[in-house]
């Protein structure tokens, strides 16, 4: 599965009924409270990175990018607008990019 499909998947659940999906559950929270889950899941990943326990980083970096994606979702934000930032920052060095902002 690529990050395009689960996006995909994503959206399609925003037209389910809450009580069929987590993801629908999610989404009809609102932005804000997917934002807040995406925050849990990333602090649990910065907590495995510390512990330097691979298997619960990898498995907390899934949540971190699924609940990246229901965020994005949530405001209609589409993934190929993050993938298009993603490649024009691609064309120069961070440390240019970083001092741009």
């Amino acid at each position: 599965m690529t990050l395009d499909d689960l996006y995909a998947t994503i959206l399609d659940r925003k037209a389910s009924d809450p009580n069929s999906s987590w993801t629908a559950q999610l989404l009809a929270n609102g932005p804000e409270k997917c934002a807040e889950k995406f925050g849990e899941e990333a602090i649990e990943a910065i907590i495995e990175a510390v512990k330097d326990d691979k298997k619960a980083l990898t498995s907390e970096a899934a949540d971190v990018l699924f609940h990246l994606l229901v965020m994005l979702a949530a405001r209609d934000v589409p993934l190929d607008d993050v993938m298009a930032e993603l490649a024009r920052r691609q064309s120069r060095s961070g440390i240019a990019e970083k001092a741009s902002r």
